[in-house]
């Protein structure tokens, strides 16, 4: 029986200083300016603002909780912790993702409950916080755009929720402007209304792809049975068994998998091209093939010895 281990040896140093870095300016912006949009919400007495604080509190914690995965998952691997701290990250992301969903369907309750009976608002002062937050919004998107929003669960549920809080603030400026221009209170739960469904979606995706990853669900964009007919194509190769396709991270995906082959079959060569294939096609570095031969029938003799 023949077992071997491939495993990526390039290195994350460099998305990962890089993630840092992003997180941890966009932590600062969005935390000083959570302060001031609160204070504002309080004195315009504006939903739309004091949902746009909520976001950005909520935000604060999320680029906190992103932050600490990214240290905690360059921890080495030790031996209670074969992965080391990876998963770490993606528990972030799951906190990440409850958050928006439960601050967005507070902020839509609240809201409805003001469509009855719209309070004053101050729309000028609404507008000039709502511009503010606009702009350091933009800049903790680009800045956490210049991150891996694509590969890295984490750092794409952070974010999400940037990209809410921008939304929030475009909502909140048409708002101010409806009311200034028109005296529509109502405008301003309305936009609430519809930032918070915009931002529930966003957290709901982000809280069931966690749910994926912890669940080991295989990734979304390979398929089990084409790897079987791929591993199945190779000459030699008999049955392909005890497939398993998951992953420890959004980065980290994983395959290990059993393959019974003709037993006078060359298990090296097979064994190359097994995991160059796999590569090819999924992508995946991190596989543990196991090579098997066919169970020879054994006649056994019964013997009686005088």
């Amino acid at each position: 029986m023949s077992h071997n281990h491939a495993h990526g040896g390039h290195s994350h140093s460099h998305s990962h200083t890089t993630n840092k870095r992003a997180l941890t300016f966009s932590f600062l912006l969005i935390a000083g300016f959570m302060f001031v949009e609160f204070i504002g919400g309080i004195l315009t007495n504006s939903l739309a603002l004091l949902s746009d604080a909520g976001h950005m509190l909520s935000d604060s914690v999320a680029l906190g909780l992103s932050l600490a995965a990214i240290i905690f998952g360059q921890k080495a691997a030790t031996i209670e912790k074969t992965y080391g701290y990876k998963r770490f990250e993606i528990l972030a992301a799951l906190l990440n993702g409850i958050a928006l969903v439960a601050l967005s369907a507070y902020i839509l309750y609240e809201a409805i409950v003001r469509l009855s009976s719209p309070p004053q608002v101050i729309g000028k002062g609404m507008m000039i916080i709502a511009i503010i937050g606009l702009l350091i919004n933009i800049i903790v998107a680009w800045i956490l755009s210049r991150g891996e929003t694509k590969d890295n669960l984490n750092v794409r549920s952070a974010f999400m929720h940037v990209l809410g809080d921008l939304l929030g603030s475009v909502g909140a400026i048409i708002a101010a402007l409806l009311i200034l221009l028109f005296g529509w209170n109502i405008a301003d739960p309305i936009a609430s209304m519809i930032v918070s469904v915009i931002v529930l979606y966003s957290g709901w995706h982000i809280l069931k792809d966690s749910v994926n990853i912890l669940m080991e669900s295989k990734p979304s964009n390979i398929h089990t049975h084409e790897v079987v007919d791929i591993l199945r194509a190779i000459p030699d190769v008999e049955d392909v068994h005890d497939l398993h396709i998951w992953m420890i991270t959004q980065e980290f995906p994983s395959l290990t998998v059993h393959l019974r082959v003709k037993n006078d079959s060359d298990r090296d060569l097979i064994l190359e091209q097994a995991l160059e294939a796999l590569a090819d096609h999924t992508g995946i570095k991190h596989i543990t093939i196991q090579i098997e031969g066919r169970k020879l029938k054994v006649e056994e003799h019964c013997c009686t010895l005088y």
